[in-house]
């Protein structure tokens, strides 16, 4: 049965839904890219990650996201020009979601963003469908994460695509219809920006988080 789950950043400032949520709605991955990880450390967030370093994920229709309060708390990073949208809740650090541009429509929401824990993100939309990118995992990351999943990533791409053509792509909570401009204020990081992170990065980080704090 579809349900609303909500969502919030760790202070409580920003708060939303996610509405008509069930496992059949959304696609539950794990990303172990060194982006994401990246995205986490410049946040100085590094206990979001699981053990190998990698993101909990579900990805979810833009229409099925949205804020009732705290919006001028929302900011987004791209660790490039041509990289993620990755937003984020400047009262606490606490991510808000990952998207691409608007023609690729889905937000990619961390679990840990979700009110009721796990058991309540596992009720509403089932367990992982597997990983991405596992070869950038830290540690002992299971074999089958560090070999390219392709009935998953046929599923991402079908989820995708059922989201642009019922129309569940609008309104996005990230950016304006008509102009496709972001809705909040977005930083871009420098190259060296984006390198001073990359040594806290998996498969074999250089350097501790303690020492980016």
């Amino acid at each position: 049965m579809d349900r609303d789950v909500e969502v919030s950043c760790r202070c409580g400032n920003v708060h939303g839904h996610v509405t008509g949520a069930s496992p059949g709605a959304v696609n539950r991955v794990v990303c172990y890219c060194s982006d994401c990880q990246a995205f986490v450390h410049w946040l100085r967030r590094p206990d979001l990650l699981d053990a190998h370093a990698g993101s909990h994920i579900v990805q979810v229709a833009p229409a099925a996201l949205s804020f009732d309060r705290g919006q001028e708390h929302i900011r987004c990073v791209k660790l490039s020009d041509k990289g993620m949208y990755r937003w984020y809740a400047s009262c606490c650090n606490t991510p808000l979601g990952n998207s691409p541009r608007p023609a690729i429509p889905f937000v990619g929401l961390l679990t840990q963003g979700f009110v009721g824990g796990p058991a309540v993100v596992d009720q509403a939309f089932g367990v992982s469908r597997g990983s991405f990118f596992g070869e950038f995992g830290v540690g002992d990351v299971p074999q089958e994460a560090r070999r390219l999943n392709v009935l998953l990533l046929l599923r991402s791409i079908w989820r995708i695509l059922s989201f642009r053509f019922s129309g569940k792509a609008w309104p996005h909570p990230y950016f304006e219809r008509e102009t496709q401009a972001p809705r909040y204020p977005v930083t871009v990081l420098t190259s060296a920006e984006r390198d001073a992170l990359r040594p806290l990065c998996g498969p074999r980080p250089s350097a501790s988080a303690s020492a980016h704090a």
